[in-house]
């Protein structure tokens, strides 16, 4: 047996609930703020009601910043355009052609798939039918939505009657909290309350079990979220039984043992049929949905150990398993620091995800920085450019996307293709999120009444400050070039700070307001404008986007500007496997030699030649790419490729008695065949 069928069987393993259900149409009382709006058919909410952001109730430890409720923060520029593609992609088609979150999905009262791919489908669905104001997404939302909250079980239970799995519910409730910040929908926080409740009851003698325990700290998120709502004490009891239940990830990375790649027979698959601790505790998936698990405890404990503990994660990851996308390997389990080594598409968006609430919680500058690597090369650069296909597997270093075993760990034969589910379906439903959740993260409150531009992408906020509604537009082409401008609407003056992040990466950053030049204080990673705002004020900031080398695995470089990772673009074979309904799935051959050393340094990279384009309708394909690097290199005839794979990137540095060449790199998610981490020359 495969290990894709040990976990498809996941699904049938866990038992069934009572299957008696309540019908909880009716009307509660609203627990929140008066004046609050309820569009049944899950309309938009008030745009005042939109702007405001909850912080944290006694005795919860404050937040350093606080996100903004869903619609707050609306994508403009390319942002929106890449969201459009999403959503005339997969995004926004997959229940017509998958039926795993189709019109029988047990999510929807049918008797399909009842796990985790409805929930999953729902959680970067509803993100993205809000932020595009689309009645047509918000339609298929709904479905999921009105079934969930109409079906709840007379004990509270919510989901499908055919399994009692704590960890597909946690998804769902990520996606009713979004729900609820849209809409204002009065049943989803008393459908939450109720759910809790069982839950607290429920779990002593029903503990959290494999995924689940793994995966506590998405139900304590939500947990939080609705204590901040009703102040029901009940509910941090509960978040104490969750930690309690949960793994201990902080534990497992203060003696860090999985320094090298995963192997079958390290995990005891075929004893524990991939849910044994070990399997578990080094699962890509799991490790970053993890990241954000200290962070969010200490919300709890008022620890700073705690509050901390994402840093030594992170550290470690990166020390034994990091990738120059900002990834680090795991296909499906910790695969080392080699480049054709994979990461899987739900660790893309969950390390995301994990990453914005982080840096929320600990105001951590350095995690904005990583957010942007990660959301700007390996979010991207896992899809065709019209997000109609999309891999399980993307390698840094990705010579071919062929039916080869190698080089994936625990992974099946088909993990590095492009498909509409390839290797297994989780990613097709979980990748949703990633663009529609990293908008909302743009923008945050501060803990001092001001507002925080958390990381980059052209945008515009509607939030109210001090009594007063401000409307922020945010102009920019970053990453792809380095110039913001940030343009302050307030109703009337209002006097507040605005921070903005200075990525680690940006020496010489500078800061104009309304033309004049502003020395500003950086702390922490962030400089502060305090100052009174009118309307009209402009504060122009500037990034220099100034090339560098990023040493890696074998002593290898990869080229970075700005946030954005650079690729050797291999010329691409495409090829169709088979074909799914609107989409198919593919493999790719190279078409080009691309077994190149660069010649270049920490001190020569800065004079590199840079090319910049306009930024076009599709801003990370190979065609119009808006940026493109000249480098000198030499072929390296030693290196090649065994059965579709790049073999280990070469010790460095190495001579070449090859020509020298010019060859171009482009953006890492414009190369859907690409070397990414070359081997240095030696002068």
């Amino acid at each position: 047996m495969t290990f894709m069928e040990r976990r498809d069987l996941l699904k049938l393993l866990a038992g069934a609930v009572p299957a008696f259900l309540l019908d909880t149409t009716s009307a509660f009382a609203d627990d929140r703020k008066p004046g609050s709006k309820h569009s049944p058919a899950g309309g938009p909410a008030t745009e005042a009601r939109q702007g405001e952001a909850i912080g944290n109730r006694t005795p919860l430890v404050p937040n350093a910043f606080n996100l903004l409720p869903l619609g707050a923060i609306r994508p403009t520029g390319w942002l929106r355009r890449q969201l459009e593609i999403q959503a005339t992609g997969l995004g926004g088609h997959l229940d017509e052609i998958w039926a795993d979150v189709g019109s029988n999905s047990g999510w929807l009262g049918g008797t399909g798939e009842s796990w985790e791919r409805g929930p999953y489908f729902l959680d970067g669905l509803l993100p993205l039918a809000y932020l595009l104001d689309d009645d047509r997404l918000k339609a298929k939302a709904q479905r999921y939505v009105e079934w969930t909250l109409t079906h709840q079980a007379a004990n509270g239970m919510i989901g499908p009657a055919t399994n009692d799995d704590w960890w597909p519910r946690m998804v769902m409730l990520k996606a009713l909290t979004q729900y609820e910040e849209a809409t204002g929908d009065p049943r989803v926080i008393p459908v939450l309350s109720r759910y809790f409740a069982h839950q607290l009851e429920t779990l002593p003698t029903r503990p959290l079990r494999d995924w689940g325990k793994f995966r506590w700290q998405d139900n304590a998120l939500a947990v939080i979220w609705l204590y901040n709502r009703t102040g029901d004490k009940t509910l941090l009891s509960l978040l104490r039984l969750l930690h309690t239940q949960g793994f201990d990830w902080q534990a497992s990375f203060a003696d860090f043992k999985y320094t090298t790649p995963v192997t079958p027979e390290m995990i005891k698959l075929n004893e524990h049929e991939g849910l044994g601790e070990i399997a578990l505790s080094t699962h890509g998936v799991n490790n970053g949905q993890a990241l954000k698990a200290a962070p969010v405890w200490s919300v709890v404990s008022g620890s700073e150990t705690d509050r901390h503990g994402l840093t030594q994660m992170l550290s470690a990851l990166d020390m034994y398993h990091g990738l120059p996308n900002g990834m680090f390997s795991c296909d499906e389990h910790f695969a080392g620091r080699n480049p054709s080594q994979g990461s899987e598409l739900c660790t893309v968006v969950e390390m995301m995800f994990s990453l914005e609430q982080s840096l929320a919680i600990v105001g951590d500058a350095a995690l904005g920085d990583r957010l942007e690597q990660v959301a700007f090369n390996a979010l991207p650069g896992t899809f065709t450019d019209d997000m109609w296909a999309h891999q399980y597997n993307q390698e840094p270093n990705q010579v071919e996307v062929s039916l080869h075993r190698k080089p994936w760990t625990t992974d099946g034969p088909e993990s590095n293709l492009y498909g509409l589910e390839p290797n297994f379906g989780c990613c097709a439903a979980n990748f949703h999120q990633g663009w529609p959740k990293l908008t909302s993260s743009l923008w945050m409150t501060t803990r001092d009444g001001g507002l925080v531009a958390a990381a980059y992408a052209p945008c515009e906020v509607h939030t109210t400050i001090a009594g007063t509604a401000v409307h922020v537009v945010e102009e920019t082409d970053y990453p792809f070039r380095g110039a913001i401008t940030i343009r302050v609407n307030p109703q009337t003056a209002v006097k507040f700070p605005l921070r903005v992040r200075i990525p680690a990466w940006a020496t010489g950053a500078t800061i104009n307001v309304n033309g004049r030049p502003e020395t500003v204080p950086t702390a922490n990673g962030f400089a502060t404008l305090d100052r009174s705002w009118h309307p009209g004020d402009v504060v122009d900031l500037a990034l220099p986007l100034t090339p560098r080398v990023v040493r890696g695995f074998n002593n290898s470089v990869s080229v970075h500007r700005g946030p954005l990772v650079f690729s050797y673009p291999i010329g691409e074979d495409w090829v169709k496997l088979r074909t799914r309904g609107m989409t198919a799935d593919w493999q790719v051959f190279p078409a080009s030699e691309w077994n190149y050393a660069l010649d270049v340094s920490e001190t020569s990279v800065q004079a590199v030649k840079v090319e910049e384009h306009p930024v076009g309708g599709s801003p990370f394909a190979l065609t119009g790419t808006p940026v493109k690097l000249q480098m000198t290199a030499r072929k390296v005839p030693a290196w090649r490729a065994v059965d579709g794979v790049a073999d280990a990137v070469p010790q460095g540095p190495l001579r070449s008695e090859e020509p020298e060449e010019t060859i171009t790199l482009v953006p890492y998610a414009a190369a859907k065949l690409r070397i990414t981490a070359f081997p240095q020359l030696k002068t």
